[in-house]
């Protein structure tokens, strides 16, 4: 089914199943796609882990270690972010939303009021808030597949997040060096178009998991003009 949607015809030859423009002053859609398929987002999801994060005014400077729940997450979990680490929250929402690491979103949820299952709740209560009636949240990662949304949905959630300044700074930081046991470790943001100088964007967010396909969605400023772009389900990364 999702490859049907990808070979859906569009006025412009796409890759994505899932595709929407939108001109964020005006609301106006410059280009669609199957904008209201749901499908998986895979780590768009940290979008949203960010805005409840800041939301619930816990302290950055908080350090939090790395546990061994976090060790459990699913498949294609590499991480540097080893047992027993500590880092601050700052850091943390940092290599979520930059690098998207998956260590550091699930520890951000489970230092939640709430643990995990609190942080879920807080994460679909805002959706719904938003009126973003698509979408589903199961956990804070991505890397569950029950996480699900809509182009038109997280058009909403770029634009939401592109209101909370350290989103837009963090989400399109380029790298950071962190000390991982005494040893300088640098990571560096997950879409290469923050490298690319022709690229202005203000939001960024990479996502990948089988079941999604290459996720992306992106505020960036074309013509001195706010646009909102989210592809679902692209083959590749071009």
């Amino acid at each position: 089914s999702k490859l049907g949607l990808r070979n859906s015809p569009s006025e412009v030859k796409l890759n994505s199943s899932a595709v929407l423009v939108v001109d964020q002053m005006t609301n106006k859609t410059i280009l669609e796609k199957n904008s209201n398929a749901v499908l998986p987002i895979a780590s768009v999801t940290k979008l949203m882990t960010a805005i409840v994060v800041l939301e619930s005014n816990v302290p950055l400077h908080q350090r939090i270690y790395i546990t061994k729940s976090e060790a459990k997450l699913e498949r294609y979990n590499f991480s540097r972010l080893k047992i027993g680490t500590s880092y601050t929250r700052d850091e943390l929402l940092r290599l979520a939303l930059m690098s998207s690491e998956n260590r550091a979103a699930h520890a951000l949820a489970r230092t939640y009021s709430g643990g995990v299952q609190g942080f879920v709740n807080a994460m679909n209560a805002k959706s719904k808030l938003l009126g973003m009636t698509s979408t589903i949240f199961t956990e804070p990662t991505g890397l569950n597949s029950g996480n699900v949304s809509s182009p038109k949905d997280l058009a909403i959630l770029v634009d939401e997040a592109s209101r909370v300044p350290k989103i837009r700074k963090y989400s399109t930081s380029e790298k950071l060096k962190i000390k991982i046991k005494n040893k300088l470790q640098n990571f560096k943001n997950s879409n290469s178009l923050i490298r690319n100088e022709s690229w202005n964007l203000e939001i960024s967010k990479t996502g990948f998991i089988r079941p999604s396909g290459k996720c992306l969605v992106m505020l960036a400023n074309i013509k001195n003009k706010p646009f909102i772009i989210i592809l679902l389900d692209a083959q590749g990364n071009k």
